[in-house]
């Protein structure tokens, strides 16, 4: 195939050669995906108050979120009257957004025109590439499982030009041979993914009478993606793709922070604790855990549990631990925070903990006389973040706590 300055990405291909989903092929139906309200997937526009007037108490929806970097799933379930929402499973998704067909096209051009051009084109040339990654986004969200047409990228001239000065000869020069498919089938894969992640999801058991499935985020515009998810589902569930999808998000997130208390349970997506000494036990800790000091035996890295993966957790909901300092003089105690996606862990050096932040306690100021200082710290969770605040319990007096997963 010649390259011109109009550059083929793709034309019409039959889905159900490139990927079978649950025996369920991506077949183009004869029908747009976004029909009237009595159809099982349509468009929110005007609608709001409508769909609103059908939630009822114990409703449960599903929200996928597929924007430019990742996919996100989420599952909430409606509590009336005051709307709020409880969190039926810890949020999960993966690495499926859109900007993964852009990496895609970036790989081709280099293919075509050279490692070396492209990199030099992008510092030389910035405004030309932006412009040229413009008209692929455009060609992108044109791609339609009932297109017939192939999908053509206009070169830039700045792109021609500046190819001419670098190579010496121009770009019709270049030939590529089998590659007017590769974009198309990156799609695809996306495609699939995503629909992958959604009906692994819908098999968990605490996701099950599912009334709407809300289609978000700008990769949720594509018309292939609607209609995979539409034919996966066949029906479980309704699937809405509201007005304006790219910015519902954002619409969602302003709403958000206007109440933060409208969601009022959340499931732990990790499962949260400390590394402590406990006594050791014969025949219930390994040997290798075994630490005796001042005659008395103890078991080393113990995990000790603050929230588990997938736990209901309130808003404010509380966990309260207390911590004695090493020494009557010691001015900070800092304390390393650890989670894994287990549900059960024992030990901090299990395979899939790691240390993912540090709680810090200045205990500088409280001193007191007492023979044993107790600090008492309470962690805070079921928010969008954890907070921790602690107190002497010898004094009363407040501890400044902080709590720090930024660094880790």
């Amino acid at each position: 195939m010649c390259v011109h300055p109009s550059l083929l990405l793709a034309s019409r291909t039959s889905v159900h050669e490139l990927h079978s989903f649950s025996q369920q092929s991506f077949t183009p139906s004869s029908h747009s995906p976004r029909p009237s309200l009595s159809s099982r997937t349509f468009l929110v526009e005007n609608v709001i108050g409508e769909l609103w007037s059908e939630l009822e108490e114990g409703d449960r929806y599903v929200v996928v979120d597929c924007g430019g970097g990742t996919v996100d799933l989420t599952v909430h379930q409606i509590r009336l009257p005051e709307g709020h929402l409880k969190e039926l499973y810890k949020a999960s998704g993966g690495p499926y957004g859109s900007i993964g067909i852009d990496f895609e096209f970036e790989k081709l051009l280099c293919r075509i025109f050279g490692q070396d051009f492209i990199d030099q084109f992008k510092i030389k040339r910035p405004a030309a590439w932006v412009d040229l990654m413009i008209a692929f986004e455009s060609r992108k969200r044109a791609a339609a499982p009932d297109r017939t047409n192939p999908l053509n990228i206009n070169l830039p001239f700045s792109f021609i030009d500046y190819y001419k000065k670098f190579r010496g000869h121009s770009v019709e020069h270049l030939f590529c041979v089998n590659i007017k498919w590769l974009l198309w089938m990156y799609l695809y894969d996306l495609v699939f993914c995503v629909c992958a992640l959604i009906a692994e999801l819908f098999e968990k058991p605490e996701v099950c009478d599912i009334k709407f499935l809300f289609l978000v985020g700008g990769f949720a515009e594509s018309p292939l993606l609607q209609q995979a998810v539409q034919n996966m589902l066949q029906g479980r569930c309704r699937i809405i793709i509201p007005h304006d999808v790219g910015l519902t998000i954002l619409k969602g997130a302003v709403l958000f922070g206007l109440d933060p208390s409208v969601i009022k349970v959340r499931r732990s997506p990790l499962t949260y604790g400390v590394g402590v000494l406990n006594r050791f036990v014969e025949g219930k800790h390994p040997p290798e855990k075994l630490l005796v000091k001042d005659g008395t035996r103890w078991c080393t890295d113990v995990f000790d549990t603050f929230i588990a993966a997938d736990q209901s957790v309130a808003l404010g909901e509380m966990v309260k631990r207390s911590y004695t300092p090493a020494k009557p003089s010691q001015q900070v105690i800092v304390i390393h925070v650890y989670c894994s996606e287990k549900e059960s862990v024992s030990f901090i050096s299990e395979p899939g903990v790691r240390k993912c932040g540090t709680l810090r306690l200045d205990v500088s100021g409280t001193e007191s006389t007492a023979q044993r200082r107790e600090i008492q710290t309470l962690m805070q969770f079921g928010d969008t973040e954890i907070r921790a605040m602690a107190v002497d319990v010898s004094t009363g007096r407040t501890v400044k706590a902080g709590i720090d997963f930024l660094s880790h």
